[in-house]
């Protein structure tokens, strides 16, 4: 099954950017501006149905998140002298019910006469004119960052659920505080946090979240930091490829602009990777009724899962023809095997679930061959037989340069020696990685 969140991005919400109230003054952005359209572009061509966006100037509510219910919300730039600039949005308010069903710390509200805020606005400007679409507000909150992560989780959720497309937007400015001359002055650690938000935004590493100091992050006076916390969580689990696009202050408000693009997991791997998980936390296998991809549940194969910690075996247990009913069965058994069942190894424990990366080898039926000179170490993998022993080794491994390698250490694996007669079978393999 695809993924519905497709993608993610940190968005600042100057009202200056826009050339009607920045009067020329918003060339002193345009690294911002630049950035903002290439996100627009991006959007566009994903062409969601639905926007999540995050904004510190909405409804502010201590006990809950504010999330906007009504059917359509209109807003402008009065309190910046432009109440010209307006725009209606559809809202997705049945994406907002759905949200609210699992996360009771949502509150809704029919924000239709509360108006849109400038966090919300700005971005909507460079975006909205794009296309139509949905819109869902919230606000974040003086809960805990362990919350509005658990917001940002719930959002993915329903977002899946749904089957909608869908993006996130954590609309936020930086530090406040990065010029004398500012609009709230200067402080040292005004530019300390913001070197600290932009590396975490660079690298994709939102864990680094939570090392912040809580005194440095009050003294910057930055209005944006919980939105990524909810970032981080719509973020958690997921691979993606994260790049700051721009950086700038010359207002003495740090502006980040950062995108997330979320990369499709490969549903054989993530079967594989969830049983390992699950089975390691639980010590219980997965059930069939969890697996949702179709493709999955497909007649079998033979499957072999391999488990790699960095760089090195961890455990590699498989089938060389099926065994069970299905696909998603035989990858299900494997991968518990694989990560404590594999003599060669302890059994995998929870602190290392992090550090595995995971592979899954779908196998097409063994072909008995007439000598080895229909090897290739690179495209077949290889088995012999001897007897009742067999041993198998898979194709294109690390380390194996030749088919006399590659034989050799089949032998090896079924006790089988160098000078005994062997049957050959060869067989191809259809690789899975993360």
């Amino acid at each position: 099954m695809l993924m519905s969140m497709l993608a993610a991005f940190a968005l600042p919400h100057p009202p200056i950017a826009l050339e009607k109230i920045g009067r020329g003054e918003e060339r002193n952005i345009q690294s911002t501006i630049d950035a903002y359209h290439r996100i627009s572009k991006i959007i566009a061509d994903i062409n969601p149905d639905t926007i999540i966006i995050s904004s510190p100037h909405a409804p502010y509510l201590r006990d809950g998140f504010f999330v906007g219910a009504s059917e359509k919300a209109k807003g402008d730039f009065s309190r910046f002298g432009h109440p010209d600039i307006a725009s209606t949005i559809d809202l997705d308010s049945d994406f907002a019910k759905e949200l609210r069903e699992l996360n009771d710390r949502v509150r809704l509200y029919d924000n239709s006469e509360l108006g849109v805020d400038h966090g919300v606005m700005v971005p909507l400007e460079f975006i909205h004119q794009q296309s139509t679409y949905r819109w869902v507000i919230l606000g974040i909150s003086t809960l805990s960052t362990a919350e509005h992560k658990q917001l940002g989780r719930d959002i993915v959720s329903v977002s899946e659920r749904s089957g909608k497309k869908t993006v996130f937007i954590a609309s936020g400015d930086l530090s406040h505080r990065l010029k004398h001359d500012g609009p709230y002055g200067y402080i040292k650690e005004g530019a300390i946090f913001d070197k600290k938000i932009t590396d975490i935004l660079s690298s994709g590493n939102f864990n680094l979240l939570d090392s912040l100091d809580d005194s440095l992050c009050e003294k910057a006076g930055e209005c944006g930091l919980r939105g990524l916390h909810v970032l981080a969580g719509v973020l958690e689990g997921k691979t993606y490829d994260s790049h700051l696009l721009s950086y700038e202050g010359p207002f003495g408000v740090g502006y980040a602009v950062a995108s997330f693009m979320l990369k499709q997991k490969n549903p054989y791997v993530d079967l594989a990777r969830r049983t390992i998980e699950h089975y390691v936390k639980k010590r219980e296998m997965l059930k069939l009724e969890d697996v949702e991809d179709p493709k999955l549940i497909q007649p079998s194969s033979g499957v072999f899962v391999s488990i790699h910690k960095q760089g090195r075996l961890r455990g590699c247990i498989g089938t060389i023809e099926p065994i069970r009913k299905n696909l998603a069965l035989e990858i299900i058994f494997n991968a518990v095997s694989a990560c404590s069942r594999d003599p060669r190894f302890y059994p995998v424990s929870q602190p290392e679930l992090k550090d595995l990366d995971i592979s899954v080898d779908i196998l097409t039926k063994p072909e008995k061959i007439s000598d080895k000179q229909k090897l290739d170490v690179q495209r077949f993998g290889v088995i012999v037989v001897s007897g009742t022993r067999r041993g198998l080794l898979l194709p294109d491994l690390e380390g194996i340069d030749s088919v006399e390698q590659q034989i050799s250490i089949a032998r090896r694996k079924a006790g089988i020696e160098s000078d005994e007669a062997v049957e050959l079978y060869r067989f191809e393999v259809v690789r899975h990685h993360d």
